[in-house]
This record gives structure tokens, C-alpha cells and sequence, in this order.
């Protein structure tokens, strides 16, 4: 794989899978890569979790937790340590989990949401995180501590991201509304509250861009925004085709000049948010990306449904127009 020198346009147009991950039962729910190290860790249908090197395109380690499954997944600051929620068994409020991927070991249970747990994301500064739930509320939790440190209490399913600095978080509510909040002192509700003219539709994703200049949201519509993270203006906006049952990802560049997303067609696109042009348009072969993340150290991203793939840039395909990027080298061989 590839350290992370500049971006432009030729650079992300070559873009082509390397890696593909077929082995799965059942589609993948969520991916996260560690902020400092060469990982990705996957949560899936199948009730796995697996633990991927991402600088050689191999899979370390697969756990199975038949009796809770896996849902939503998160790196904490440690390589060998994640966050994940669970898919069964919630009346025991057992609804997420802090698990040793080195032993595979449940280090602790954070006992408090009563339905799923559709949203989860770990501070970049410190041991907290957060998590959204089905239960319209957003708990904030300490990793070294079993009991909720605080409680939101929503309209809607919420969604939650930290910004990279970890001093602002953001929550998705009920009409499109995105309420900003400061970490540190979250109880005194929050400090703005964002609405994108005209769309009122239940938003399934937040990113911060890594400057904390750009705010991405992804609706169930499967319209994408980029808003000021200052002032909420909408910066860019793109539509894309309808996948109906999946939520489609996206996710920005670490440079933050370019926006990634999956579509309801099962194709890729990248735009340049400085022009808000189209860079790129690929087929990704494994249908609709239901997960689709940039890794934060690397020309690398990955994009998964059923099937996980690493994408990375190809110097021997041609960069020509976003009508005609569709990945010319055919269906990669299969990684075990």
C-alpha cells in the first residue's frame, strides 16, 4: 500500500481495487481503520470481526460472538482494542462491548441502551465515546468505566461523530437536523443547530473533515453534503441513485479536498469539493457499498457490502474523463 503523498485528480481517478475479501456470510455493517497503524477492523452479519493489515492486503486475526453478533465497530486509541455493538440479546441492555481482539476477550459490557445501537464513534483526544441507539437517545461513555458518564435524549435515530480534535461532537435528529455540542460540556445542550435547506430526510452518516473545516452528512435520500462546520453553509451538495434496504457511506480524502461515496447503482464516485466536479466514476463489482471509509494515513480506501475491498492507486490505468473511469483490469483475484 501506498503512504499518503498529495492527492490531485489523476491521482484518485487511478484508483482500482488491489484486495478482495469475499469470504464473508452475510454483509458487512461497519468498518473502521485505526487512526496511527496499518489496521482495518470489520463488523458483520455473520457475527464476525476481523482484523485486517492494511499495508499488505492480509487478514490477521476472526473472531465470532454467536451471541451477541457484531453491528457497529470502532478502533479505541489501542491497535488491539475495539468497541462494538450488539445484534441480539439486547433486553439484557448488554448492547455494546469493549473487546481485546489480541485474546479475544470481552474487557467489559456497557449496560444502558435498550434497543440497537445504529452509531458509534471514539473520541481522538481521550477514553470517551459515543454511542446512538434505536432507543432515540446518545450515551457518552468512558472506556474505564462500566456505567454511562452522560445521556441525550433525541427525536430520531441518532447518528454522532467527533470532529478531529476532539472538542465538538455532532448529533443527527429527527427532520435533518444536525445539533453541535461542545465535549466538554455537552450538558448544557448544544451550541448550534444546522439544517440543510429543502431536505428533510434521516441522516445515516457524519464526518468531520480532518481540518475541522467541513462537516459530510449522507441522507437515507442518498443525498451527500458538504457543510461549513462553522456556520453550517452548505458548501456542495451531489444526489445519487436510490438503494433501497442500504444505507449508503461516504467519506472524505484526509485532505479533505475530495468526497467519496458509494450509489444505489453499485458504482463509486469521487468529486473535488474545491470545484465540486465529478473526478471519478468506478464500478466496484460488489454491488451497493454499504461502508466506505478513507484510511487516514494512506492512498487507501475500502469499500464493502457482502464483500470488502481495498482500493488503491493504479499508475498503469489510463486517467481519463469520470464517464469513462470504470475499472479497466476486470474482476481481481480473490484473497483468502
Amino acid at each position: 500500500m501506498t503512504s499518503l503523498p498529495e492527492l490531485n485528480d489523476d491521482t484518485v481517478r487511478s484508483m482500482a481495487v488491489a484486495a478482495v475479501f469475499s469470504d464473508f456470510g452475510g454483509k458487512i455493517s461497519s468498518l473502521d481503520f485505526h487512526r496511527t497503524s496499518d489496521l482495518l477492523v470489520t463488523a458483520s452479519e455473520d457475527d464476525s470481526v476481523r482484523l485486517y493489515d492494511i499495508a499488505n492486503g492480509k487478514l490477521l486475526k476472526t473472531t465470532y460472538h454467536k451471541k451477541h453478533g457484531a453491528e457497529s465497530i470502532c478502533f479505541t486509541h489501542h491497535s488491539n482494542s475495539v468497541i462494538c455493538s450488539s445484534r441480539y440479546n439486547l433486553d439484557s441492555r448488554e448492547s455494546l462491548r469493549y473487546l481485546s481482539m489480541y485474546d479475544n476477550r470481552c474487557l467489559r459490557y456497557f449496560k444502558g441502551h435498550e434497543k440497537r445501537v445504529v452509531s458509534l464513534c471514539m473520541s481522538p483526544i481521550n477514553d470517551s465515546f459515543m454511542s446512538g441507539s434505536l432507543d432515540h437517545t446518545v450515551r457518552i461513555w468512558d472506556l474505564r468505566v462500566n456505567a454511562c458518564q452522560g445521556i441525550l435524549r433525541l427525536r430520531g435515530r441518532p447518528t454522532v461523530a467527533y470532529d478531529q480534535q476532539g472538542l465538538v461532537f455532532a448529533v443527527s435528529m429527527e427532520g435533518g437536523a444536525i445539533k453541535l455540542f461542545d465535549s466538554r460540556s455537552y450538558d448544557k445542550g448544544p451550541f448550534d443547530t444546522f439544517l440543510v435547506g429543502g431536505d428533510t430526510a434521516e441522516v445515516c452518516d457524519i464526518k468531520f473533515s480532518n481540518d475541522g473545516k467541513s462537516m459530510l452528512l449522507a441522507t437515507k435520500s442518498n443525498n451527500i453534503y458538504v457543510l461549513d462546520a462553522y456556520g453550517g453553509e452548505k458548501r456542495c451538495g451531489f444526489s445519487l441513485d436510490p438503494s433501497p434496504n442500504t444505507a449508503i457511506e461516504a467519506t472524505f480524502t484526509p485532505d479533505g479536498q475530495y468526497l467519496v461515496s458509494g450509489s444505489g447503482d453499485g458504482t463509486l464516485h469521487a468529486w473535488s469539493i474545491r470545484t465540486r466536479n465529478k473526478v471519478a466514476c468506478w464500478d466496484n463489482y460488489i454491488g451497493v457499498a454499504s461502508c466506505l471509509k478513507w484510511a487516514p494515513r494512506r492512498v487507501m480506501f475500502a469499500a464493502a457490502s457482502s464483500v470488502l475491498t481495498f482500493w488503491i492507486p493504479n499508475p498503469a490505468k489510463p486517467t481519463t474523463e469520470p464517464g469513462n473511469t470504470h475499472a479497466e483490469a476486470g474482476k481481481p483475484e480473490q484473497t483468502t
